[in-house]
């Protein structure tokens, strides 16, 4: 038999604690942004310092992990990155509108 029921972790491994493998955690950092590139892997607009066409826009920009669901930032983050590569086209915000 196959023993694939949730396993509950006590709330205090979730404080500030180290979590188990067999916990959970929202993964970031691992492509900080800033503004240089000698501690940051992405510009202020989530680029790679080091190529033209590259963005990065999930968890990964964060410099750490916050305490809450990181997704509605990430998604702000993403619409913010959008616009401005709308802008480096010359199409601005209408692409996110429908607006061309």
């Amino acid at each position: 038999m196959l023993d694939a029921h949730p396993h509950l972790l006590e709330r205090k491994l979730y404080l500030g604690k180290h979590i188990p493998l067999g916990g959970t955690a929202h993964q970031a950092g691992t492509a900080r942004f800033g503004n240089d590139p000698k501690t940051s892997v992405l510009d202020l607009d989530c680029k790679a310092h080091e190529l033209d066409n590259l963005y990065v826009t999930d968890a990964s920009f964060f410099p750490s992990i916050g305490a809450v669901n990181p997704t509605l930032t990430i998604i702000a983050n993403a619409l913010r990155v959008a616009d401005h590569i709308g802008e480096r086209l010359g199409t601005g915000a209408a692409v996110r509108s429908g607006n061309r």
